[in-house]
């Protein structure tokens, strides 16, 4: 009895063990089958790299000042007696902007003018005088002297009186007024500012590494936050002939035609030197480029070779899946950048969704709505419809 019954507790432990062991296994072949099973595919974004005329540019930065301008100042302090200008006015060189108060300077120059005069009266008589002898030379010197003296006299009256009175050194428009009637100024007051704007300049810095790129008469496009998508051409006027030993950059300037008046002086420009004349380039949009530390990489979507294997008849989807490409890039400007290696024109790359991918992933392609195969939207020029 006691064997039949240790016979039937190893039976049943027996069964319990196989039991669990057959569970265990069929556990096992069923991650086995997870594990070597076809991955889903991705849901993707593709777009076409294509290829677009590029011309090369060089960014920089800088701020618009008008080809003329001033802080208008008197050099002498007096009271205002007169106003000849508005706030905002256009004014003509040489026109009188500003009269002090001068009948101190008008009397003196009055006074001189007299004592000119009758110098004058000396000084002819006395050439008529010397001529026969009655008087002697050393009298008709002094004469001379004098009417000298008092012609200066004259101009020194003259350049006070001038110094009473403000006019336009350049034609312009005039800021706001900072001076009314009646206000005593001391000197260097500043009553108004005055800006020609019909012609502006802009300075910039560039490397010098690429000082050989820039030619006087280079096309350079200007454009402002006040007038997005809009922009202005100006030519290289000057190139500064030292390199700035601090920063070791060279100073450039550029002009600009501004006949509407659109632009004002202070503005800050971005701009953008152009360098060579258009050539094709295949382009990407930025948000398909990948950086790790090998280098930057893109995924190009290809057929798998087991969907090119399929016999004609075969009505199996084709497959599609991630291929990892490396590339090498050169500029990039409105949200595409030129790639000059490793990718040819027409091929699909992914756009969005790549963080899910590695090489050899499969795919669901969707077209990228948001990076459409053209050209991106255009920036107009001034003066263009």
């Amino acid at each position: 009895m006691p064997g039949r019954r240790m016979i039937i507790m190893l039976s049943i432990v027996l069964l319990v063990v196989v039991i669990l062991a057959s569970y265990k296994a069929l556990w096992i072949y069923q991650q086995l089958q997870v594990l070597h099973a076809p991955k889903p595919p991705v849901s993707v974004a593709v777009a076409r790299a294509f290829e677009k005329p590029w011309q090369r540019q060089l960014p920089a930065t800088g701020t618009l000042k008008a080809l003329q301008g001033i802080n208008l100042s008197i050099e002498v302090p007096g009271v205002v007696t007169q106003l000849h200008f508005e706030s905002g006015q256009v004014v003509e060189a040489g026109q009188t902007l500003l009269q002090l108060e001068h009948q101190t300077e008008q009397a003196e120059l009055e006074m001189a003018l007299a004592d000119q005069s009758l110098a004058r009266q000396n000084f002819n008589r006395g050439q008529e005088l010397v001529t026969i002898d009655a008087i002697s030379q050393e009298e008709f010197d002094r004469l001379s002297a004098e009417f000298n003296r008092h012609n200066a006299l004259v101009a020194q009256r003259l350049a006070a009186l001038k110094k009473k009175r403000i006019v336009a050194p350049f034609h312009g428009t005039i800021g706001i007024r900072q001076v009314n009637i009646g206000d005593y100024l001391q000197s260097a007051t500043v009553i108004a500012s005055l800006q020609d704007t019909s012609s502006l300049y802009v300075d910039f810095y560039i490397p010098e590494q690429a000082v050989q790129l820039i030619k006087i008469g280079q096309s350079v496009r200007v454009e402002v936050s006040a007038r997005p998508g809009i922009f202005s051409l100006a030519s290289v006027s000057a190139i500064n002939p030292i390199v700035d030993d601090s920063t070791r950059n060279v100073l450039v300037r550029a002009t600009l035609a501004n006949p509407r008046n659109s632009l004002l002086p202070g503005m800050f420009a971005d701009l953008r030197v152009l360098l060579e004349n258009p050539t094709l380039q295949t382009v990407v949009p930025e948000s398909a480029i990948t950086f790790s530390p090998y280098g930057q990489y893109v995924y190009v979507v290809t057929q798998s070779a087991q969907s090119e294997s399929q016999t004609p008849h075969s009505q199996d989807i084709p497959v599609f899946i991630a291929e990892q490409r490396l590339i090498e890039t050169s500029e990039r400007r409105d949200g595409l950048i030129v790639v000059t290696k490793g990718l040819n024109k027409g091929e699909q790359i992914v756009t969005a969704g790549q963080i899910k991918l590695e090489h050899g992933t499969p795919v669901h392609i969707s077209i990228d709505r948001y990076q459409p195969d053209a050209q991106p939207l255009a920036i107009r020029r001034e003066g263009e419809e």
